[in-house]
């Protein structure tokens, strides 16, 4: 598995099925836009095909919010995003609070990196989604 900060060399071609049970996902070209304007990225790669990602957005100061992490489902459970997001939180280190929003099951999930249950406000354009 190669690890990567970069979309060097990544293509919309090489970001097929994420978003999985999304009613309305972005395209392979929103996918890749949203990677290109993220502040951070990793992107997990395995014969010239992503297999997971983790983006951040940051004032590169005090905050940072990690909106996606995706790993293809064929590829869940071997650790992948273990290690994309220890690689994010790396690349964080120095920020005073970093803030995501998750599902109730994957509180635990989060919890093993040294991260705490909090109330967050949401607001969402459903017909938004697909970013088009």
């Amino acid at each position: 598995m190669i690890y990567k900060t970069t979309i060097d060399g990544v293509t919309h071609e090489m970001l097929h099925g994420f978003f999985v049970g999304w009613p309305n996902p972005p395209s392979p070209e929103t996918h890749l836009k949203l990677l290109e304007n993220s502040s951070h990225i990793v992107v997990a790669l395995e014969d010239g095909k992503v297999v997971g990602f983790i983006t951040a957005i940051s004032d590169g100061v005090l905050s940072a919010y990690i909106p996606f992490l995706e790993v293809l489902p064929e590829y869940q459970g071997k650790g992948i995003g273990q290690e994309l997001v220890k690689r994010m939180l790396d690349q964080l280190g120095t920020i005073y609070m970093i803030d995501l929003c998750c599902e109730d099951d994957l509180v635990p999930y989060y919890e093993k990196f040294g991260m705490f249950k909090s109330n967050g406000m949401l607001f969402r354009n459903y017909d938004r989604q697909s970013g088009v």
